[in-house]
């Protein structure tokens, strides 16, 4: 499972990646960009989302001692 989760983690990192190199500084909210902003944003919540659920894990295992 943590490596699985790791895996999602990359993956996230992938899109935020592609994300960034669409994103016009300029015009943010017009076209394609604002799209990219979108996807760069939702990136950053699926690395937060899966820190904060590796976390868990860590403690939940601490409790299990």
């Amino acid at each position: 499972m943590k490596i699985f989760i790791y895996f999602l983690i990359a993956a996230s990192v992938g899109i935020i990646v592609y994300n960034a190199t669409k994103l016009d500084f300029g015009n943010l909210f017009v076209g394609d960009s604002s799209i990219a902003l979108f996807g760069v944003l939702s990136g950053l919540c699926a690395i937060l989302v899966l820190s904060i659920f590796l976390i868990s894990q860590k403690i939940a295992a601490k409790l299990k001692k």
